[in-house]
C-alpha cells in the first residue's frame, strides 16, 4: 500500500466582497426573485383565464356544430347537386370543402376543427382556414381524433403544423356518432409569450433601476460607517508606542446617534478610543516615571561609584604594604566599581534616548569609525579572527558619534563575548541606495530560536553557547537599537546554528535632511573636499589592511 506524503492543496481563500456590494447584490437577487414570482403568477393566471374563456367558446361551438349536425337532411340547406353538406366531400366551391359542413354553422370563427366519427372511424374531418374555407386533416391529425374521449370536456390535441395546438370537445350525436369540434389556442399562446416578453423586459429594467438606485442609496447610508472606519485607520496609523500618546481622533459627533446601527457602533468606538486614551496615558505616566527614577538613580549613582572607585585605586596604589586578602579585595571593589559605573552609564543613555532629548548631528565618517573600533576588538578579544570590508570611498553618515562608535563596539563585544576563541568577526560596510548598510558576520554558535524575537529588548540574555559569561549586563543590544532609531535607522538580526549576522541600516549623509541634497544645496564637492574624501577613504583601507594582518596574525599565533 502506497502512502502519498504530498500534502494536499489547499484552496485559496475567495476575497469576501464589501458590504456595499453583498448590500447591492441581495436587494437586486430579492428583486429578481419578488419579480420572478409576480411574473409565474401572472403568466400562468393569464393562461388559465383565457384557456377558461377558450373552452366556454369551444362549449358554445360544440353546440353550435352538435345543433347544426342534428338538424334533419331535408331541413340542411343544399349544396352541390342536392348532397346535404355535413355529408358533402371534397367541394371547390366557396364556403364548401372538404371537412363536415356543421363547420359552416353560423357562428364558428377561423381555425375552428370539426371531425364526425362513427364507430371509431372518422368520417369526415377539416377545419376552417384563413380565408373561411374548409381545409382537410391528414391521417395523423384525424387519429389523433379517433382517440379523444366522448366525455363533453375539453382536452389539449397537439396537430402540429400550421394548426399547432388545440381545445377540442367530443359529443354524441342523436344518433350515436361523435362529433368534434375544436378551437386554436395559438392565441392563448400569443397572448402568454407577449406577456411573458413584456414581464422580462420590464423585470431586466426593474434590476438594472434597482442596482442603479439601490448603489446610491447604500453608498449614501453606508457614509457614517466610512467615516467611522476612517476614524479607526487613523487611530491605527498613530505611533502610539513611543512618544506623544495623546488619543484626540474621535468619530463626529453626527455619527454617534444612539439610534442607527452606525452611530451605536461610532459611539461606542468613542468609549473605546477613551478608554484606550487613558490606559496609554496612564501607561505613558508610568513610564515617564520609571524613566525620571532610572534617570536620577543613574546620575546620582555616578558620584558614590566614582569616589568607591577612587578610593579603592588610591587605597591600593598606596605606598604600604597590603595583605594580600585585602588587597585582592579592593580590586574586586575596583572592579565592580568600573562594571557599575558601565551600567549606570548604560541605562542613563537609554532613559535619556527614551526622554526623546535630541542628539548631536554632524558628519561621521563610518569607514574611520569602524578601523577604530575593530583595532579596539583586535585588542580585547586576539583570539578570535578580525575581518573588515569597506567600500573604495568614506561612508559618511549623520549622527553622534561617541552614541555611533558606542553601538559598533556593543556589536564586537556582543560577537567577541558569546562566541568562542578562534571565531571569525567580519564586519562588512557598504550602500543600499540612500542607506548605509553595516553587517556584523560571525560564524559562531548561533542565537538560541525562542531569544531571537526579543534579542534586542532590555536585559534579555541567552543561555547555552551564547550565556552570560563575562558579565554582560544585557543592555548592549538594545542600546544599538535606541540608537539606531534615535538616528533615523534600524537594525536587525538573522541567526542559525554556525552562523549570525547583526545589521544596522542608517540614513546616508546625502539623504540626511539636515544636510539637504548635495547636487542642490551644497553643489559640486571643490577639488580640496574631493582630495580630502580621497585621503580619508585612503587611510581608512590602509588601516583596515593593518587590522585584518594583525588579526590574522595573532589568530595564526594562537593557533601556534
Amino acid at each position: 500500500m502506497r502512502v502519498s506524503l504530498r500534502q494536499p492543496r489547499r484552496r485559496a481563500r475567495r476575497p469576501r466582497r464589501t458590504l456595499r456590494t453583498r448590500l447591492v447584490f441581495a436587494t437586486i437577487a430579492l428583486t429578481a426573485a419578488v419579480s420572478l414570482i409576480i411574473g409565474l403568477v401572472s403568466v400562468f393566471s393569464l393562461q388559465v383565464f383565457l384557456q377558461g374563456r377558450l373552452d366556454e367558446q369551444l362549449t358554445a361551438a360544440g353546440g353550435r356544430s352538435r345543433a347544426a349536425a342534428d338538424r334533419p337532411v331535408e331541413d340542411q340547406p343544399a349544396g352541390d347537386f342536392g348532397v346535404p353538406p355535413m355529408l358533402a366531400a371534397n367541394r371547390k366551391r366557396p364556403g364548401y370543402g372538404p371537412g363536415p359542413g356543421f363547420l359552416n354553422a353560423p357562428g364558428q370563427g377561423q381555425g375552428t376543427i370539426g371531425a364526425l366519427i362513427k364507430n371509431g372511424k372518422v368520417l369526415s374531418a377539416g377545419f376552417l382556414d384563413n380565408a373561411g374555407d374548409r381545409a382537410s386533416l391528414n391521417s395523423a391529425q384525424q387519429a389523433q381524433l379517433a382517440i379523444i374521449p366522448t366525455d363533453g370536456a375539453p382536452h389539449t390535441v397537439d396537430f402540429g403544423g400550421t394548426l399547432g395546438s388545440a381545445r377540442v370537445i367530443a359529443q354524441t350525436m342523436r344518433s350515436g356518432d361523435t362529433i368534434i369540434t375544436g378551437l386554436p389556442l395559438s392565441g392563448v399562446r400569443g397572448a402568454v409569450y407577449r406577456l411573458t416578453a413584456v414581464v422580462v423586459a420590464v423585470g431586466i429594467l426593474g434590476l438594472l433601476a434597482v442596482a442603479l438606485i439601490g448603489t446610491a442609496i447604500v453608498r449614501r447610508t453606508l457614509r457614517p460607517l466610512n467615516r467611522v472606519a476612517a476614524t479607526a485607520t487613523s487611530v491605527s496609523e498613530l505611533p502610539l508606542d513611543r512618544g506623544d500618546v495623546a488619543l484626540a481622533v474621535r468619530v463626529p459627533a453626527a455619527d454617534t446617534d444612539p439610534g442607527t446601527e452606525v452611530g451605536q457602533v461610532g459611539a461606542a468606538l468613542n468609549r473605546m478610543l477613551g478608554h484606550v486614551a487613558g490606559a496609554l496615558q496612564a501607561r505613558q505616566d508610568s513610564e515617564a516615571r520609571v524613566r525620571r527614577f532610572v534617570a536620577d538613580a543613574s546620575h546620582e549613582l555616578r558620584t558614590p561609584l566614582a569616589s568607591i572607585r577612587g578610593y579603592a585605586e588610591l587605597t591600593r596604589r598606596g605606598g604600604q604594604r597590603l595583605p594580600t586578602e585585602v588587597a585582592h579585595a579592593l580590586s574586586r571593589v575596583e572592579s565592580e566599581a568600573i562594571r557599575m559605573t558601565g551600567l549606570v552609564e548604560e541605562l542613563l543613555l537609554l532613559a535619556r534616548l527614551d526622554d526623546g532629548r535630541p542628539s548631536a548631528r554632524e558628519p561621521v565618517d563610518l569607514s574611520r569609525l569602524l578601523v577604530d573600533v575593530l583595532s579596539d576588538a583586535h585588542a580585547a578579544g586576539p583570539g578570535h579572527r578580525w575581518q573588515l570590508a569597506l567600500p573604495d570611498e568614506a561612508v559618511e553618515v549623520c549622527g553622534d558619534q561617541p552614541q555611533l562608535h558606542q553601538i559598533i563596539a556593543n556589536l564586537l563585544t556582543n560577537a567577541r563575548v558569546h562566541t568562542p576563541v578562534g571565531t571569525t568577526v567580519a564586519v562588512r560596510l557598504g550602500l543600499r541606495g540612500p542607506e548605509v548598510l553595516l553587517e556584523v558576520i560571525d560564524n559562531g554558535p548561533g542565537i538560541d530560536p525562542d531569544l531571537l524575537p526579543e534579542v534586542f529588548e532590555r536585559f534579555a540574555r541567552g543561555d547555552g553557547s551564547r550565556s552570560r559569561g563575562t558579565g554582560s549586563t544585557g543592555l548592549g543590544l538594545a542600546i544599538v537599537s535606541a540608537v539606531a532609531a534615535a538616528h533615523g535607522g534600524r537594525v536587525g538580526v538573522s541567526s542559525q546554528p554556525g552562523w549570525t549576522r547583526f545589521t544596522i541600516n542608517l540614513p546616508l549623509l546625502a539623504a540626511s535632511p539636515e544636510f539637504g541634497h548635495p547636487g542642490l544645496e551644497f553643489g559640486v564637492p571643490s577639488n580640496g573636499q574631493m582630495a580630502a574624501s580621497t585621503r580619508r577613504a585612503t587611510s581608512s583601507r590602509s588601516d583596515a589592511n593593518n587590522v585584518t594582518a594583525r588579526s590574522t596574525a595573532s589568530a595564526t599565533a594562537s593557533a601556534s
